[in-house]
C-alpha cells in the first residue's frame, strides 16, 4: 500500500477561516480536559494515605476505570448532547484529539518519551474521511467547511484515493494536508551497478566517496542578525499587545521561512546525489546525540538528521535508487585501500595511512569506506581504482559540477 501527502495552501473566507479557529480551541479544550483527567486519575492511584496532602487531595473512587481513549470517547458523546459548543464541531475530529492523546501516552511508555503537557495553541486538527467528489479545480469540500479554495502548486496524483485532510495553521498561513492512498504494492528498489558512499558531517555537510565536499549554507546564522534586531524590539513591547503580536508573527515568518529554504536545500541536494549513482550508502548513526553535544548548533543549523533519515531515503525510493546503512564504527580511521585503522584526533582533518602511504581528505576517505562497507553488504566485489564517477554519463557529470559550483556559493539556485 502506498500513501502520499500532498501539501497546499488554503484560501478560505473569513467564516471559513473563523470556523477554522473555532475548531482549534474546541480541539486544544478536548484535549487539555483529557489529559487534566488522565493525570489526575493516575496522581488518584499512586498516592498512598499516609501521605496525602494535609490541606486537599483530589479523591477519585476505586472502581472508577482508567479514562483510556475508548472510556473517553464514550464521555465525549455523552458531553455533546448537552454542551452546544461541542456539538458544533465534528465528532470525527474531536475524536481524532483524543487518539493524539491516547498516541501521547503510549509513545511515553514504549519510546521513553516525557510526559504530555498541557497545550496552550493547538496547530492543527484532521478531518480522518474525505466526503465523495471533494476534489476540484483550485478548490476541496471538507466536512463542515464545505467547499474552499486551495493554491493548486501541483496536480492530484492520478489513480489514488483522497484518505483524510489536515488542516495546519503556521505564520504564513493555513495549509491543507492531503494523504491519498493506492492499493498497489511496490517492490524493494533492486541493487544497481553504480554505488556511492555518503559521509555526513560538521565541517562539510556531506562528503562523497567520489571525492566531492558539500557545504552547508548556513540557513540560521545568515537570518541571525535580522532575527536578533526583531526579538529586541519584542522585548520592548508590553506583552500581549498588537505590536506584540505584530513581532511574533514576524519573528514567526522568519523561523518558516528558514525551515523552508533548508527543506527545498535538502530535496535538490537528495536529487543531485540520485543522479550520480544507482546505490547510496549511508553510516547508522543517531543524530539526536549530534544536536545535544558540542556540535548542536552546527548539526541542528545544517538540518543533517533530517537528510540523511527522511529526505534521502524518500526520494531513493521514489526514484528508483537502492538505499542502505551501514555500520558507523571507526568509518573515519579505516584506510579505504587497505583496511588499516589509524586512530585520529578531531582536528586531523587528512588521511595519511601509515600502512600503504595513502593519503586524501578525511571526510571522502570515510566515504569511501562506507561505499566499500555497502558493496560488501549486497556481495558486490569492492574494486578501489573503479570509482562510481567514471560510469556517470556526461549530462550528470555537468549536473554534478553545477552542484559542487552551487554548493560553494552558499546559494539556493543551480547555475
Amino acid at each position: 500500500m502506498i500513501a502520499l501527502t500532498y501539501q497546499y495552501k488554503l484560501r478560505p473566507n473569513q467564516q471559513q477561516e473563523a470556523e477554522i479557529n473555532q475548531i482549534l480551541d474546541v480541539c486544544k479544550s478536548v484535549y487539555n480536559y483529557a489529559l487534566r483527567e488522565r493525570k489526575d486519575w493516575l496522581s488518584s492511584r499512586k498516592s498512598p494515605i499516609k501521605s496525602c496532602s494535609i490541606i486537599s487531595e483530589y479523591i477519585i473512587p476505586a472502581d472508577t476505570p482508567y479514562p483510556s481513549y475508548n472510556n473517553q470517547a464514550k464521555t465525549l458523546t455523552i458531553a455533546k448532547k448537552t454542551n452546544p459548543k461541542l456539538k458544533s464541531v465534528n465528532a470525527q475530529v474531536l475524536q481524532q484529539t483524543l487518539k493524539t492523546l491516547d498516541r501521547a501516552f503510549s509513545e511515553m511508555k514504549s519510546l521513553g518519551k516525557g510526559f504530555p503537557r498541557f497545550k496552550k495553541k493547538l496547530k492543527s486538527f484532521v478531518f480522518p474521511a474525505m466526503l465523495k467528489n471533494c476534489l476540484g479545480c483550485t478548490k476541496v469540500k471538507l466536512p463542515q467547511l464545505g467547499w474552499i479554495k486551495i493554491r493548486q502548486s501541483r496536480p492530484y496524483p492520478e489513480g489514488m484515493t483522497a484518505k483524510q485532510a489536515r488542516i495546519v495553521k503556521k505564520a504564513s498561513g493555513y495549509y491543507l494536508m492531503i494523504t491519498f492512498t493506492s492499493s498497489e504494492s511496490v517492490p524493494d528498489n533492486p541493487v544497481g551497478k553504480v554505488s556511492l558512499g555518503v559521509d555526513a558531517g560538521i565541517e562539510n555537510f556531506v562528503a562523497t566517496s567520489t571525492g566531492k565536499l558539500i557545504k552547508s549554507p548556513k540557513f540560521l546564522l545568515s537570518q541571525l542578525r535580522e532575527l536578533k534586531l526583531l526579538q529586541r524590539r519584542l522585548k520592548k513591547k508590553n506583552k500581549g499587545s498588537n505590536n506584540w503580536l505584530k513581532l511574533q508573527n514576524k519573528i514567526a515568518r522568519l523561523h518558516e521561512k528558514i525551515a523552508n529554504t533548508r527543506y527545498d536545500w535538502h530535496f535538490k541536494l537528495a536529487h543531485q546525489l540520485c543522479n550520480l549513482a544507482d546505490n547510496i550508502f549511508v553510516e547508522d548513526i543517531n543524530f539526536k546525540s549530534w544536536s545535544r553535544g558540542i556540535v548542536r548548533k552546527q548539526s541542528n543549523d545544517s538540518g543533517i538528521g533530517q537528510f540523511i533519515n527522511e529526505i534521502l531515503p524518500y526520494i531513493c525510493w521514489s526514484r528508483g535508487k537502492y538505499y542502505a546503512k551501514v555500520d558507523k564504527n571507526y568509518t573515519s580511521q579505516e584506510c579505504p585501500k587497505c583496511g588499516h585503522r589509524n586512530k585520529k584526533k578531531l582536528s586531523q582533518r587528512n588521511h595519511n595511512c601509515s600502512n600503504c602511504g595513502y593519503q586524501i581528505n578525511r571526510d571522502i576517505a570515510a566515504a569511501k569506506v562506507i561505499r566499500n562497507r555497502g558493496l560488501i553488504a549486497v556481495g558486490h566485489a569492492v574494486k578501489e581504482k573503479r570509482t562510481a564517477c567514471a560510469e556517470v554519463p556526461e549530462r550528470v557529470k555537468t549536473e554534478q559540477e553545477s552542484l559542487w559550483r552551487w554548493s560553494d556559493r552558499g546559494t539556493t539556485q543551480f547555475i
